[in-house]
């Protein structure tokens, strides 16, 4: 079933809140069932069955950790660790905890988050983790940056390979699946987009104009079967300096709606877009005041699976964290309110020392057009103290890239039957049985990038 997240922005009854903020998801799925068993509008109707799969999302895999688990982790991991840290730790916001049946638990990243954000903690670990590839990775976008100035912008041609598999134990050879993997998409840095090699043969290829583009396969599941797609595109990128005394007076008005539930002009987005812009009307400095605000205010964290959040752009302007995506919805949300046509990207960051998933924004500004803006790689390069790719970050984009999605929330085509892993992006890919969509707890999910030639 494909859901019209819109309805997430529907309020909750009180008492199935009092029993969330609590963690008593048994007692909130049964007073939903009692409330689903009435007659409701259908708005609220909708609400609720959405809330019934992210209880089920929220209470089973997100939060594994009771406090004496997770502490006793903590003590395996850092030097001299002392068991009221965790403590403060949660009450100072730097670990993601909820209750559970009464009970603090803790996400599931939370201590890999807290050695990636908080310096002290990485300093403390037991075991140094080899950070070579790492300083090679922020080495080779710094190189870039001088490239990009250098020559005007980069041309390459990428050939990656993406693949899933069910894990073992929730393996059901000879039922029926429905499998789907991202694929690079037509938009303005990437051209000449070639499949390469489908296994098992794919039995449909979403056009390279789809919002969220797939290869779809729908087979009868073999034992340890891997479904895989390869393909090879050019990613073009042009170096751009915004001048803000070059905007245009006109400025277009596309791209300027809200998408509930994400993309929501509340009353606090509303005030705090007046703070943040205090009276600027230029176009480019409104954008770079959001841009900096962004970066320097809001700290980069892990978060819990998205669906399981109500509105997102609020969420990272109120807990002032979150990851690229939840960054990138933010700076779209603000800049859509301050009249600046702005826009979704996502897929895959893709280099020789790394490649996984990631996400970041565009907004349009005349007479440059559509530009970029990565607001946590931006920030991460200002917490190093690279401020020239800080600045960069900001209506620029680096070459290793994978756009696989032009908007968020979108369905698939073919559609899904069943809710998605990720109802809101697609970076990974999906995976459903003829009863049931799979979490990525069940599946293992890879990308390589088997080649990367530079272009002249």
């Amino acid at each position: 079933m494909y859901y019209d997240l819109k309805f997430m922005s529907v309020p909750l009854p009180e008492d199935i809140i009092k029993l969330k903020n609590y963690g008593d998801f048994k007692g909130a799925e049964k007073l939903i069932e009692h409330l689903l068993s009435n007659e409701l509008p259908e708005a609220l109707r909708k609400r609720l069955e959405i809330e019934q799969d992210i209880i089920r999302i929220v209470g089973i895999n997100e939060y594994p950790f009771y406090f004496d688990e997770a502490s006793k982790m903590m003590k395996e991991t850092f030097k001299e660790y002392q068991e009221q840290e965790l403590t403060v730790l949660k009450e100072t916001g730097k670990v993601d905890w909820l209750y559970i049946d009464g009970k603090i638990h803790f996400q599931r990243r939370f201590l890999m988050n807290l050695i990636k954000t908080q310096a002290d903690y990485e300093a403390r670990l037991i075991v140094k983790e080899d950070n070579e590839v790492d300083r090679l990775r922020k080495q080779e976008l710094t190189q870039n940056v001088q490239l990009m100035k250098e020559q005007g912008g980069r041309k390459v041609k990428i050939h990656l390979k993406a693949s899933i598999q069910v894990k073992k134990e929730y393996e059901r050879p000879g039922e029926k699946v429905k499998v789907y993997l991202p694929l690079p998409k037509d938009c303005k840095q990437v051209s000449d987009i070639q499949i390469l090699k489908t296994t098992p043969k794919a039995t449909f290829i979403a056009p390279e104009n789809e919002a969220q583009r797939t290869v779809y396969f729908e087979t009868i599941l073999e034992e340890d079967q891997i479904f895989s797609v390869e393909y090879s595109y050019t990613n073009q990128v042009d170096y751009v300096e915004l001048d803000p005394e070059k905007a245009s007076e006109l400025q277009p008005e596309f791209e300027l709606n809200e998408e509930l539930p994400h993309i929501r002009f509340t009353p606090y987005l509303e005030q705090l877009l007046a703070e943040i812009l205090s009276g600027e009307t230029n176009p480019i400095k409104k954008a770079r005041k959001i841009y900096d605000f962004i970066t320097t205010k809001v700290n980069y964290s892990f978060m819990r699976e998205y669906f399981t959040i109500e509105n997102i752009s609020e969420y990272a302007a109120v807990n002032l964290k979150g990851d690229c995506g939840v960054q990138a919805i933010l700076f779209i949300t603000l800049c859509r309110m301050a009249n600046i046509p702005a826009k979704w990207q996502s897929g895959l960051y893709v280099s020789q020392y790394y490649t996984g998933c990631h996400d970041w924004a565009q907004f349009y500004v005349a007479p440059y057009g559509w530009v970029f803006a990565d607001l946590s790689f931006g920030g991460g390069a200002r917490r190093n103290g690279d401020l020239d790719r800080w600045n960069y970050y900001f209506g620029n984009l680096d070459i290793f890239r994978m756009p696989a999605n032009s908007e968020i929330q979108k369905d698939f085509n073919p559609p899904k039957r069943f809710l998605r892993a990720d109802p809101i992006d697609n970076q990974r890919g999906e995976f459903e049985y003829v009863n049931q969509g799979l979490p990525y707890a069940y599946l293992e999910v890879k990308q390589e990038l088997v080649s990367m030639v530079e272009l002249v």
